[in-house]
């Protein structure tokens, strides 16, 4: 069912270019732009996930002046699209906080640009899932240089990589994000099969 999607950026836990696992940093682009991108398709909650309070207080700050400062007056669409967002600091808490408001736990969706031989689910197979199934979806989003294995291995699903006509592979967590949710959800989804 669409109407019990959520979207998640993870910061936590991410690798950097040395494959370490690290918290990667908020910007202020993400958060606006996938808040856009959730609005515009009907995403029932969007969660920014991140552990390091001097990270939270940026995230704290920018929707603290789109939904109570300033910008509410300046620009109501950005107010309005940023009023499903939630920081929380762990994928638990998310997934938690889903469970208690839709009443189970949601299909943990994960995305990556690395295909995975055993766990990666084409965009047709998660679309007709998605379309079938009556639990919540969480789609989980990766930043800085991929989402961290242990993310990956507590996923019920792995959408496949997007693929380009070239063999660079380094798009936007915001770009990504428009193009999966667009090819899963989309009413022209069909397009993509």
């Amino acid at each position: 069912m669409l109407d019990k999607i959520y979207v998640a950026l993870i910061h936590y836990p991410t690798y950097n270019k040395q494959h370490e696992v690290v918290t990667t940093a908020v910007t202020n682009v993400d958060i606006h732009d996938i808040a856009r991108i959730c609005k515009t398709y009907g995403i029932k909650g969007y969660y920014v996930i991140n552990n390091l309070v001097a990270q939270q207080n940026i995230v704290k700050r920018v929707l603290r002046y789109w939904l109570q400062g300033f910008g509410v007056e300046y620009n109501h669409t950005r107010t309005e699209a940023l009023e499903n967002v939630k920081l929380v600091s762990f994928i638990e808490d998310a997934i938690r906080d889903i469970t208690e408001s839709e009443g189970e736990k949601p299909i943990f969706v994960t995305t990556s640009a690395r295909f995975h031989e055993k766990k990666s689910r084409t965009f047709e197979e998660v679309r007709k899932i998605i379309r079938s199934e009556t639990r919540p979806v969480l789609l989980g989003f990766g930043t800085g240089w991929g989402l961290a294995e242990e993310v990956v291995e507590m996923s019920d699903l792995l959408l496949e990589p997007i693929r380009g006509v070239s063999g660079y592979n380094h798009l936007s967590v915001r770009a990504a994000a428009a193009i999966i949710i667009d090819r899963i959800i989309s009413e022209r989804s069909d397009l993509y099969g």
